[in-house]
């Protein structure tokens, strides 16, 4: 018979194994508890992407800019309040990031039929693959249970976030601080075949770098002044700005890339071969996209009994 000593050490693996197993992240988690979830924010994305084709790519970055800030866990989603920083003034995101409104959209329809069941860091997962879908790119298998943070890190979103000043081995650096390899890096980078960039990130490139193709510099001056204009916008991919498919790469082996971040991937450095796969290859770029979104999505999320889910994701309960 086993000794009172070693049955608790027992209970105690058993329960510590099983909080980790409850703590897992699952494609299922709402499956009972809002079954309607999923096909709630598929409809209300989809419905946001035909009423302006951009959104698709906004609502890809905040879910990447949630990510690399201390986890998946809907942080940037919070208002600043007299007695609460959150990261939307942070230098990437400030007049930069958008879609709140369409997440708020989400949440209020979901919070109508599961109140307080589906977290705002899992609705930013899902809407992000559903934005990806929508315009033509891979599908992969979210998995849910994230919970939403009470907390939000300003500092963390002005370090963390790679720079579109970066070069390549900054921004490897970058992603393995997060537990993401080269592959994804470069797979990840291929978001940028939709969406656009502001002046401001590429006014550098266009006026003071070699490695950029004639004609599109002097195209992208046309929007984008020596010293005014912070603000106008520019297609990352000009040759298919709101579908997602490999033309990024392809642009990129013309020396086509906006950022300085982007030229990067092609430019004579350990990169070159994987972009140059990818150019020709949107299969095997699509596959390596997703896994990279799925990893990507698993970082640090609150789970189990840690955080909340809030009623409102742009402020703590």
């Amino acid at each position: 018979m086993a000794s009172p000593k070693s049955l608790a050490c027992s209970l105690i693996a058993l329960c510590f194994a099983a909080n980790l197993v409850s703590a897992q992240l699952s494609a299922n988690f709402y499956d009972k508890s809002c079954p309607n979830a999923l096909s709630t924010i598929r409809t209300a994305v989809r419905s946001a992407i035909t009423k302006e084709n951009r959104m698709g790519a906004s609502l890809l970055r905040l879910h990447f800019h949630d990510c690399f800030v201390k986890g998946c866990d809907g942080s940037v989603l919070l208002d600043d309040t007299p007695t609460f920083t959150g990261e939307k003034t942070a230098a990437p995101n400030n007049n930069s990031l958008r879609g709140f409104d369409v997440i708020d959209n989400i949440k209020a329809q979901i919070e109508g039929i599961c109140p307080q069941v589906v977290s705002c860091a899992d609705i930013l997962a899902v809407a992000a693959r559903d934005s990806v879908v929508a315009l033509g790119g891979p599908t992969w298998v979210v998995q849910l249970g994230r919970r939403d943070s009470t907390t939000a890190s300003l500092d963390a979103a002005n370090n963390d976030i790679p720079a579109p000043t970066l070069d390549l081995g900054d921004l490897n650096k970058s992603f393995s601080n997060k537990g993401l390899s080269a592959t994804d890096m470069i797979a990840l980078s291929g978001a940028h075949t939709i969406g656009q960039a502001r002046c401001v990130n590429f006014r550098n490139r266009i006026y003071s770098e070699t490695n950029i193709d004639s004609s599109l510099a002097t195209s992208l001056k046309s929007n984008c002044p020596n010293t005014t204009g912070d603000n106008n916008i520019s297609p990352l991919d000009a040759s298919t700005p709101y579908v997602f498919d490999n033309f990024y790469y392809k642009n990129l082996l013309k020396k086509k890339g906006v950022l300085h971040s982007d030229q990067q991937l092609f430019n004579g450095g350990s990169a070159d071969s994987q972009t140059t796969t990818y150019s020709s290859n949107m299969a095997t770029f699509f596959t390596d996209f997703s896994a990279a979104m799925v990893k990507m999505s698993n970082i640090t999320p609150l789970t189990g009994s840690s955080g909340q889910i809030r009623k409102n994701c742009r402020k703590v309960n």
